[in-house]
């Protein structure tokens, strides 16, 4: 029989395309076929087999396609870490939907933006934001569900996301390669934040690099506490160790205690956290009776690790080898890395591009700056963002001149290392001279009191910006302006030396660990203006 007619080119085009287009969902059932028996979830009292955990999300996507959720549609998680969490996220990519993780710090006003904004038609929420979810709603959300947290049952008054989870014969993916995975919106310094558009691919693509990177095998056992609506844990961590087969402890609770508790208990080989994460679990009396001996591959990004802190780390742990995490969330997310072996001689150094990433620092030509200078930090890369939701202008302006823009400062040496300087809005122009903030808090970080400190700029008649250090002081220490302004003048050049010290119980930061700067601009700045 003449089949000719029964398959034109453009269909064989389609079917060869589907039969090639990398998915999430397809990663998933393939890790359950090479490790089914093998333990992939732990959560409180929950424990999950990869095939116990592919079984599951097959059902779930059969639940959410029974809702009516099409290719395509947009489903928000607002809630903090748990296995329904993690679950929902493979979930959501099996029903060939679209997951919008939504910040659980956000007020409910920032969270309806988020829903109305990326036009999410489910939300799920688990106790502690319920409230916020309830009062965030916005007409286009159509289905409100509660979630399982860590050994804490779902929220009363709406169905449970276990409801969704239905016996059926598991539909294959029809999306996967350049479209969409995932809208990530960031925590930038804009009035509003920017919905990063990341497709299957680019997601994928960064698996990949952080599994040959960052060592992840089938072996390890990892400790994600930083939140899975951030891309850090998200894609660069339990993405990759669920990839290969590893055993992953979930918690909800970022605290050092619990932390420890959970290092201990579970014999933990890999754990990732921002600079602040790690400063607590050293300054914790915990510490002391914790068996850390199985914790050989430690973690770090978020923000810039303050060089004392990673001598005061080798010293403490030294079996512990550390990597450095430099990217964000638009290149999904990692974009350098610093081995371990490099810690010794390159401390403070954010590495060098990974595997499926070229970097250069340019000035605002776009020519790229001699070794040394600062230049701003741009990338090319699978891995990038396909652009932000319904914003053409800004994406056209992150895209300028066909590498896409950080946003951040750098030099790079000549082996091609790169120092991260600043964030530009963070670099300080103080009476004509420019002063990174960086370079002041690695001063303060030597003084032994120096518990945490942020460099800003505040306004200032005779300086436009001068410099400011808000500074934590260790337990059990005492310390002065002068004590501050004496240290600094024995290690920075007069213009960088703080012209305002201000002492502060912590340091506000988001879900990530990243200190929120303009937060403390903007208070200092009202503070100043109130006693005026």
């Amino acid at each position: 029989m003449d089949q000719d007619h029964l398959l034109s080119p453009v269909s064989l085009d389609t079917v060869i395309a589907r039969a090639r287009a990398q998915s999430l969902s397809a990663m998933l059932r393939r890790a359950a076929e090479r490790h089914g028996s093998r333990t992939a979830i732990i959560c409180g009292d929950v424990t999950w087999s990869y095939a116990e955990f592919t079984r599951l999300v097959d059902a779930l996507a059969a639940g959410l396609r029974g809702l009516g959720v099409a290719p395509g549609d947009r489903v928000a998680i607002l809630a903090r870490n748990s296995h329904a969490f993690i679950a929902l996220r493979f979930a959501i990519a099996r029903a060939d939907a679209v997951l919008v993780p939504v910040n659980f710090m956000l007020n409910a006003e920032d969270v309806g933006y988020i829903l109305d904004h990326s036009g999410a038609r489910v939300l799920f929420a688990d106790a502690q934001t319920i409230d916020t979810a309830r009062a965030a709603r916005v007409s286009g959300v159509e289905h409100l569900f509660g979630m399982d947290g860590e050994n804490a049952p779902p929220p009363t008054g709406v169905p449970s996301w276990q409801t969704l989870a239905v016996d059926a014969v598991p539909e294959p993916e029809q999306r996967g390669g350049e479209e969409l995975l995932q809208i990530v919106y960031t925590s930038g310094t804009e009035s509003r934040p920017k919905g990063a558009m990341l497709s299957h691919n680019a997601v994928l693509w960064q698996y990949q690099g952080c599994v040959i990177d960052c060592e992840w095998t089938s072996g390890t056992v990892a400790l994600h506490a930083m939140p899975l609506f951030h891309c850090a844990q998200l894609d660069a961590m339990i993405g990759p160790a669920l990839h290969v087969g590893a055993t992953n402890i979930i918690t909800g609770s970022p605290a050092a205690d619990n932390i420890l508790r959970l290092l201990s208990t579970h014999r933990v080989t890999s754990f990732f956290a921002p600079p602040t994460v790690w400063i607590s679990l050293l300054r914790a009396p915990q510490i002391d009776q914790s068996d850390l001996s199985q914790l050989v591959k430690g973690y770090y990004g978020a923000s810039i690790m303050p060089v004392e802190v990673l001598r005061e780390l080798r010293e403490r742990l030294p079996a512990l080898r550390l990597w450095n995490l430099y990217g964000q969330t638009e290149i999904a997310p990692v974009a350098t890395i610093l081995f371990p072996e490099e810690h010794a001689h390159r401390l403070g150094s954010a590495g060098r591009p990974t595997l499926h990433v070229e970097t250069r620092i340019v000035d605002d030509a776009m020519v790229p700056v001699a070794p040394g200078e600062i230049g701003e930090i741009v990338h090319r890369s699978p891995q990038l963002l396909s652009g932000y939701w319904n914003d053409p202008e800004r994406t056209a302006d992150a895209f300028a001149g066909g590498w896409f823009h950080s946003g951040d400062l750098g030099t790079l040496d000549a082996e091609g290392y790169i120092t991260v300087i600043d964030r530009k809005k963070d670099m300080i122009k103080s009476g004509g001279e420019n002063v990174a903030s960086r370079e002041v808090e690695e001063a303060l970080y030597r003084h032994p009191a120096v518990s945490e400190v942020a460099v800003i700029g505040l306004p200032d008649p005779r300086w436009i910006e001068a410099v400011a250090a808000v500074v934590v002081v260790r337990d059990g220490h005492f310390l002065t302006d002068a004590d501050i302004l004496a240290h600094c003048g024995s290690l920075l050049s007069s213009f960088k030396i703080p012209k305002r010290v201000i002492f502060a119980d912590t340091l506000p930061r988001n879900a990530s660990g990243k200190i929120l700067k303009r937060e403390l601009r903007d208070r200092i700045s009202e503070e100043q203006r109130h006693n005026a």
